[in-house]
């Protein structure tokens, strides 16, 4: 546990407090140690002192939800959304900006940021994320800012958000960030689908699958992949499968420092997130790693999934990409979305665009293999 406060420590500045087991540690600072920050709020409170504490956001709008100054830190967003268009979760965009910056450090569907990757609302908890009350979205990762904050909300759908409640807690400083301080970044990526290298397949143990190699991890569905230096601190990813049979048998591979074979490498999609033997069926849900949503092994179904590496974040000096297989050797077409969070130097380079709205929404490809008519075999 001294790694986990030693790596938030350099992240943030502050040094967290260990709890009563493995995974928890607290996120607030020593309450017995005078704090001397100035805490702050910003919040969609009715300006007027009565009760309209939400704010509309009109179709194609962007709404600037926090802008201030630094230096400081966020230590928690919370939103609640009230909008009856379908998939919004997936149609309204959330971005971060740090330090007067042109591009955003954060950039992903307000859904997919807080693991609900699917498009629809699901209950689950984590030691950074979680989602509470069928619809309270929470993040806890600890956010340092030395000149300035911006967040906004985008709504790319074609209904307005009828209520967008939210509370940013942040505090302030008197003195700069410590010499080195990493900013927090995350990026959101999808592949709809996955493009298998066979369809000629009828389950996971066949030969043709199981023997095939992939040691350099080719064709890999990207999580993220950055130059610079910083450390990477988890995923949340989220599964739409178009193929029957079990989706995970890819393996996890992280390239450090431009290497071109990985230098960490998993044994298994459910292994990576800390589960086994396909997650039993069952979800579950744990502070640093869990399988919210555990779908049936047949086309159609759905599952999304996390881990952080609070306990040991991954560093690196010059570049870092992180991937996972789909499927053995990525013989399997499954549907991907992602969103990966990591910590580092400012400038980063700029994000792949954004898919569009349209693009974004879970559906099933006609991909062929197992359960799927679609395609045939190639």
């Amino acid at each position: 546990m001294k790694s986990m406060i030693t790596a938030l420590a350099l992240t943030t500045g502050v040094v967290l407090a260990t709890g009563s087991t493995a995974q928890e540690t607290s996120w607030q600072p020593d309450p017995t140690r005078q704090q001397t920050y100035i805490p702050h709020r910003v919040s969609s409170t009715d300006p007027t002192g009565a009760n309209a504490d939400s704010r509309k956001v009109a179709p194609g709008a962007t709404f600037t939800v926090m802008d201030v100054d630094g230096p400081g830190t966020i230590s928690h967003i919370w939103f609640t959304i009230a909008d009856n268009e379908p998939y919004h979760l997936k149609k309204i965009v959330l971005r971060i900006y740090w330090d007067g910056e042109a591009t955003p450090s954060v950039e992903a569907p307000i859904g997919d940021f807080f693991g609900l990757g699917l498009g629809a609302y699901h209950s689950w908890q984590s030691q950074p994320l979680s989602v509470g009350s069928v619809k309270a979205l929470n993040s806890y990762f600890p956010m340092p800012f030395g000149k300035h904050a911006r967040i906004t909300v985008t709504n790319e759908g074609a209904m307005p958000i009828g209520d967008l409640y939210y509370n940013i807690d942040y505090h302030s400083q008197a003195k700069p960030l410590a010499a080195g301080t990493l900013y927090f970044h995350a990026q959101y990526r999808q592949s709809q689908p996955n493009h298998g290298w066979t369809t000629n397949w009828l389950r996971n143990g066949d030969p043709l699958v199981d023997n095939k190699t992939n040691l350099a991890g080719d064709d890999n569905y990207v999580w993220m992949e950055v130059q610079g230096h910083g450390q990477f601190v988890g995923v949340t990813m989220s599964v739409l499968q178009n193929q029957d049979n079990w989706w995970g048998e890819g393996d996890d591979m992280f390239f450090i420092d431009g290497e071109k074979t990985p230098s960490i490498v998993g044994t298994g999609t459910e292994d990576y997130f800390l589960g086994a033997w396909d997650f039993g069926g069952e979800p579950f849900s744990y502070q640093l790693y869990g399988a919210p949503v555990v779908g049936e092994e047949l086309a159609g179904s759905r599952s999304s999934v996390y881990r952080f590496h609070l306990d040991q974040p991954i560093p690196f000096s010059k570049s870092f990409k992180a991937t996972i297989e789909h499927g053995s050797a990525n013989h399997r077409s499954d549907n991907f979305y992602s969103v990966a969070y990591w910590y580092q130097a400012e400038p980063h380079a700029p994000f792949p665009a954004l898919p569009l709205v349209a693009d974004r929404l879970p559906k099933l490809e006609p991909t062929g293999g197992p359960g799927n008519a679609g395609a045939g075999q190639k």
